[in-house]
Formats: structure tokens, C-alpha cells, sequence
């Protein structure tokens, strides 16, 4: 399914949060959603999802606007996994992943063998199929957010929009989770803070910066010195692993000051 915005502008409290935004994610690319801390990810990413209405500017999927669309006919289209995942509940972890089928059976119907086997095949997905039964309030925090995303896979939606989905998560699990999303057919958009998981996995970045996209295109094209001196005031530079993948390397932080020095190049 490709997702498009055209200038997308969204406000809190009459201060700009997303500045006339304008992105389109193909039908199965896996995009990264870069930015420092405030910089307007996660709003852009509920706008995109149809938790907030955009002040201006339309959201499309596979061309049709949503605006006025009902949540229902949008979860049937969209999982959206978000950065907080606090729940307090007594269900089985089953249960809450069984939640992604809601958008396709009526108010008043059980699950159906078709959502126990779907639900079954999520959890096993993300690694958890041995803790279907468990309470959901014995899983570490790492757990959580798999069995969310496994909520967002029993959807069986088109496209994935995550934020930070790497929280919490251990090196092992960072990566199965990003070779899962790499993998998939389904488009997906994901916000990260981990440049290097960005530029190994994903086949497109965006980068953001007071709510404005300020960057598209591969890896090397938007893991510059100068964008990371001036979007993350970091002084490093993309190169590649022994394996020849991509990786980012740190020197250090710069001064927060207007008038940066040009990032070094080159290996010290």
C-alpha cells in the first residue's frame, strides 16, 4: 500500500509540531523516520495513522484521502505501534494480541479458529509463541513491545507505522525485529533513533527537523557530516562494517551554538 501525505501540518496548543509535511512511501519499502527528540516524528506518525487530524494538508493511501475515514475501516488498512506501551490488564498474552482482530469480526463475536491461528502466527513471529498463556503482567518490558507488534501483525494490515519499536529491546532482539520489518512485504514506516539500524535496514530515510522533512533519499545521501552536525549536533560520519554494511561513526558531540564548525571527514 503506498502512503502519501501532502502538506501535512499539525499544532499543539497553537504551537507547530508538523510543518507542511509532503512524503510518499511506496507499496513495500521499508522507510526510517529520523530525527532528534521533538522533532515531530511521533505526531507525524499519528497523523499518518488517523489519531490526529491534520490542521491542513491530506493523508492518502494508495491515492483515496482518509479524512473522515472511521478508525475500523483505517485498522483494517494501518497497524500503528506506538513508543509508549503501558497497559495494566490481567489478560493472557494471547489475549492482548488477539485485540489486532477487532477490526474484522462484529462487536458481539468471539474469536474464530481463523483469529487463534492468526493470532498464534504473529506470536510466534516476534518470538513469543511460548508465552501465549502467560500473564501479561509477568513479561519484561522488552516482551511487551514484541507482543504489541504482534498485535500489529494479528491486523494482517497492509502498511506498518511504529515508533521507536526498538525500545526496551536487547541488541539480539533489536535486530530480529528489524530483519522482521526489512523482510516483510508490507510497506513500513518506522521511527528510530538508531542511525546505524536505519542505515542497515531500511531501504529509504527521511529526516526530520522542527517538524519539517528535511532530508529523503538512501542512507549515504542523508547520513551526512553536515546533516548529522546540524540536525543531532554529532560529529561523525557514515562508513561500513567489516562485512561492508552500513554503520555510523561517532567522534563526538558538538557545542550547541549557531555557528558550528565543519564535522570532520576521514577516519582520526
Amino acid at each position: 500500500m503506498r502512503i502519501t501525505a501532502e502538506g501535512l501540518s499539525w499544532s499543539a496548543a497553537g504551537t507547530p509540531v508538523v510543518r507542511g509535511v509532503d512524503l510518499d512511501v511506496a507499496p513495500g519499502e521499508t522507510v526510517a523516520l529520523l530525527g532528534p527528540n521533538g522533532s515531530g516524528k511521533s505526531s507525524l506518525l499519528r497523523c499518518l495513522a488517523g489519531l490526529r487530524v491534520p490542521d491542513t494538508g491530506t493523508v492518502r493511501y494508495d491515492g483515496l484521502s482518509v479524512r473522515g475515514w472511521s478508525a475500523r475501516r483505517i485498522a483494517r488498512r494501518v497497524a500503528f505501534v506506538e513508543q509508549d506501551c503501558a497497559l495494566d490488564t490481567e489478560l493472557r498474552v494471547a489475549d492482548v494480541v488477539e485485540l489486532g482482530r477487532t477490526p474484522f469480526r462484529d462487536r458481539w463475536r468471539g474469536p474464530n479458529d481463523t483469529d487463534r491461528a492468526v493470532v498464534a502466527a504473529a506470536l510466534d513471529r516476534v518470538g513469543l509463541g511460548a508465552l501465549a498463556e502467560r500473564s501479561w503482567k509477568s513479561l519484561s518490558g522488552g516482551e511487551r513491545r514484541r507482543a504489541h507488534l504482534a498485535r500489529a501483525l494479528a491486523q494482517q494490515p497492509y502498511a506498518l507505522l511504529l515508533d521507536e519499536p526498538t525500545n526496551h529491546l536487547d541488541v539480539k532482539h533489536r535486530l530480529e525485529l528489524m530483519e522482521l520489518l526489512s523482510g516483510t512485504d508490507r510497506t513500513v514506516l518506522v521511527a528510530l533513533h538508531d542511525l546505524s539500524l536505519a542505515a542497515r535496514y531500511c531501504d529509504r530515510l527521511l529526516l526530520m527537523r522542527h517538524g519539517r522533512l528535511v532530508a529523503s533519499g538512501s542512507p549515504a545521501e542523508v547520513l551526512t557530516p553536515e546533516h548529522l552536525a546540524e540536525t543531532f549536533e554529532v560529529d561523525g560520519e557514515l562508513t561500513t562494517d567489516r562485512l561492508g554494511r552500513p554503520a555510523l561513526t561517532y567522534r563526538g558531540p558538538l557545542p550547541t551554538t549557531t555557528s558550528r564548525p565543519t564535522p570532520r571527514r576521514g577516519t582520526p
